[in-house]
């Protein structure tokens, strides 16, 4: 199998793949254009990025491509709706990241309310000036409020329990229940998380229910001179609001993710956000340690070598979870060449589509359960033509979908 891995990628991973018998092309340099040629070039079954967008164009390049390892967790930066309809899988590795990216975010807070990156620079250019930078407030006793609460957040809420914050948190799935079984304070909503919190800290994925969820009323919401912290994704804030507040409520900022950041690893760039004086900024590290890394390439190892020899795609994030089937179809048959293509067949020229299918095989290898979704109930008729098709079928029975 031709893996294409066009990012960063622990060696380890990429050796333990060459040793199973794979042809494995590494350039953590193709980006854009480069990318393209490259995809048409070696049409590879699988390709792996980490923060390297893959577009329309790159999902049409090869013709054997069927499966994009995203090295990391959002796949915001991949064409999930053409690989949907290309039939591609999408995979990630969630949670891989959480420790270096809880660990970055704990950094931020504190950078933030000791001015350290300014204390720096003041001392890089010759200048002694405790007065100024022996003002910090701490952080203990202060409340933390997490908007998510998914591996990251946790993460980040043990960390912050250790500091002796209090923590509390919303998340889409959080019931009150679970908040208090994982030692938080439950909020109803992200607007109660900003008016009750010292810091509140970012942890979810972009999506269109997350997508500006920081914006005027959430900023409004939260105390003057509060800390934000954002290791998430940059369009999850609005950059004007933030800004906004910023200037006329002394809120300051910790931000490793920026909206419109630039792909490259290294290039010319600014923003309105990230050179304000309130702002203590990273450059999209969060997930940059050794150790995420080989956690990281572990686990794209184990979905790639899932798929290779079983078919089966580990993580993945563009399949079905529902699929729209109106009836299940079971056929009982013996374990036998061409039985479920004439099933199939029949099901066919009835024209009723298969929406999802699984065969399992009982013990001792003579007998299989076909499991198959229909977008349509098949007529007595039908299932008695699928009876008759073949001798190894020993019972039909269909039931409608609740």
């Amino acid at each position: 199998m031709k893996i294409l891995i066009a990012d960063k990628f622990a060696e380890s991973a990429r050796d333990m793949l060459a040793a199973e018998g794979h042809e494995v092309v590494f350039d953590p340099e193709l980006k854009d254009g480069a990318l393209l040629s490259a995809l048409g070039e070696h049409n590879p079954k699988v390709l792996v990025v980490r923060s390297t967008k893959v577009t329309t164009d790159m999902l049409n390049a090869p013709a054997n491509l069927a499966l994009v390892v995203r090295a990391g967790a959002g796949v915001n930066t991949i064409d999930i709706a053409t690989a949907s309809k290309l039939g591609i899988y999408v995979s990630n590795c969630p949670g891989k990241n959480a420790v270096a990216v809880a660990e970055l975010a704990i950094g931020l807070m504190l950078a933030v309310d000791r001015r350290i990156p300014d204390n720096a620079a003041q001392l890089r250019e010759g200048l002694w000036n405790k007065k100024e930078f022996g003002k910090a407030r701490g952080i203990k006793g202060c409340t933390l409020g997490l908007i998510g609460l998914g591996a990251i957040g946790k993460e980040v809420a043990s960390r912050a329990k250790a500091l002796e914050m209090e923590v509390i948190a919303w998340s889409r799935s959080l019931t009150e229940k679970t908040a208090k079984l994982l030692g938080v304070g439950f909020c109803s909503s992200p607007l109660e998380v900003a008016r009750n919190s010292d810091i509140v800290s970012v942890h979810v994925a972009v999506t269109g229910d997350t997508k500006g969820l920081c914006n005027s009323d959430f900023f409004a919401a939260m105390k003057d001179g509060a800390f934000f912290i954002n290791t998430s994704r940059g369009e999850v804030v609005d950059e004007g609001a933030l800004i906004d507040a910023m200037n006329k409520k002394a809120i300051r900022a910790g931000l490793d993710v920026f909206c419109n950041e630039p792909a490259a690893g290294s290039d010319q760039w600014k923003s309105d956000l990230s050179a304000h004086s309130f702002v203590v900024g990273t450059h999209h590290i969060g997930a940059s340690t050794e150790q995420a890394t080989t956690a990281i390439g572990d686990e794209a190892l184990r979905v790639i070598q899932t798929f290779a020899s079983t078919g089966e795609v580990l993580n993945c994030v563009n399949l079905e979870d529902n699929p729209p089937a109106s009836h299940i179809m079971s056929v009982r048959h013996a374990n036998r060449v061409g039985v479920l293509a004439k099933v199939l067949h029949e099901v066919q020229l009835a024209g009723i589509n298969v929406l999802n299918m699984e065969n399992q095989l009982f013990q001792g290898d003579e007998a299989a359960t076909a499991t198959i979704g229909l977008d349509k109930e098949p007529t007595e008729a039908v299932r008695k033509a699928i009876c008759a098709a073949s001798d190894a079928i020993i019972s039909v029975s269909v039931q409608a979908r609740n």
